[in-house]
């Protein structure tokens, strides 16, 4: 059967934290955004439903926060009881109640949560993970790498099972010194993927040809950092565009993004954990001191 990766991204855009990295942070989507939202995904689902030629994995990945919608949650489980879809999963901040993943497949759902301190207790937060962890989910827990969340990412990972990946993202627009990017290898030995943009243009990309970007309205790209389309999802003309081809950015700074370039060879490191950012192999948890970065 083939494989498909397909990362979906409707026009949903609220949120209920107010993070300053981002530019969604306590967002309010009007009513009539969140119905288009709602009509948008569960066309997308009736096309997963309907599309059993090929072995599926689903990311979605909203600009807000999507868990906080019904919809979301229900499409969730509604999707991880299918035959052919291998993974479905969501980025998330774990701010809802998780109890409602008791009614999904657990050998298919999955959570890419961040926690974001300053937003949410850690208590809070880890009663969350547990409560996953009870549930059977699979989940991978991250932190962007700021100085000021560095002790709040030692504790976490601390607290959290050592067979939970805990995975770092560079801040967007913090440079990093050697020492900095060291403290926090030593929390995420894969850190060092996400501190550098990916040198990219004219290197083969499996985005494009296995992997695609969804949008609401159902434009298929490439990725989703790629504008240019490749045909529309519901009639079918994308299928035709799917090939090999060499990504046409400079660079690619971007998890979503640089997880497919081929040379990075990325899809072996989380084989199946792809799209919910679990390596399929990572060391136990370290033992460290709480030091901040300088």
């Amino acid at each position: 059967m083939n494989d498909l990766y397909v990362l979906y991204r409707g026009p949903l855009a609220s949120c209920n934290y107010d993070c300053p990295y981002c530019p969604f942070a306590k967002r309010v989507d009007p009513p009539a955004l969140l119905r288009a939202d709602q009509a948008d995904l569960l066309r997308f689902a009736s096309w997963v439903t309907e599309t059993a030629d090929r072995r599926l994995s689903i990311l979605f990945t909203p600009w807000g926060e999507g868990l906080t919608r019904s919809w979301y949650r229900e499409t969730i489980v509604r999707l991880s009881h299918l035959p052919h879809v291998a993974r479905v999963a969501i980025q998330t901040n774990l701010a809802a109640r998780v109890d409602w993943l008791a009614a999904a497949d657990p050998r298919v759902a999955a959570l890419w949560a961040t926690y974001h301190p300053g937003q949410v207790t850690a208590s809070r937060f880890l009663d969350r993970c547990r409560r996953l962890d009870a549930l059977g989910i699979r989940y991978s827990v991250g932190v962007v790498g700021l100085p000021a969340h560095y002790d709040a990412a030692v504790a976490l990972r601390a607290a959290l099972p050592p067979s939970v990946y805990l995975w770092i993202n560079a801040a967007e627009g913090h440079l990093y010194t050697p020492d900095e990017e060291q403290l926090w290898t030593t929390l995420d030995p894969l850190f060092g993927d996400s501190v550098r943009p990916h040198p990219s243009l004219g290197l083969p990309c499996h985005a494009g040809e296995t992997a695609i970007s969804v949008l609401g309205d159902g434009t298929v790209r490439r990725c989703h950092f790629i504008p240019t389309p490749l045909g529309n999802l519901y009639d079918g003309s994308w299928q035709s565009a799917l090939r090999p081809r060499p990504c046409t950015n400079t660079l690619c700074d971007c998890h979503i993004g640089y997880v497919h370039l081929k040379p990075l060879g990325l899809r072996d490191v989380y084989a199946d954990g792809l799209l919910e950012r679990i390596p399929a192999a990572f060391p136990v948890r370290p033992s460290l001191e709480p030091t901040s970065p300088s």
